[in-house]
């Protein structure tokens, strides 16, 4: 018995395991693009909570382009959170040059703060 056989009728070929021909998939190539943390916490939340979006992403072959467009939305809008809230709050490079450590201080308060909402407006949701 041959270990690999071709059916014309669908067009799949088979490999052979033990006594039993099982058909060869393959997932679709996909463009690989550079992925960030956004993307992967995206992914991480998609494994987890919903797996039937995931596995359809993945074997139609987009989940790498839609995972990159999630991790650009979401860190344009962490970039520009940041500065719309720093411009609100009064932290400048005014306040950088006269309080460094107040400056770093209120620059990590409004990352944190910005960080929940990126989460919770395009990672998480």
């Amino acid at each position: 018995m041959e270990n690999r056989i071709y059916d014309e009728n669908n067009g799949l070929w088979y490999v052979r395991q033990g006594d039993y021909y099982l058909s060869e998939l393959a997932l679709l190539p996909e463009e690989e693009k550079p992925i960030g943390i956004w993307g992967q916490r995206h992914l991480q939340y998609f494994k987890e909570h919903k797996q039937f979006v995931y596995l359809n992403l993945l074997t139609s072959g987009r989940l790498n382009e839609y995972l990159a467009s999630v991790d650009k939305q979401a860190e344009d809008l962490f970039s520009r959170l940041v500065k719309e809230y720093a411009d609100r709050q009064g932290v400048t490079e005014r306040l950088k040059e006269e309080n460094q450590l107040l400056w770093v201080q209120k620059m990590n308060n409004i990352r944190a703060c910005v960080r929940e909402v990126v989460e919770s407006e395009v990672i998480y949701s």
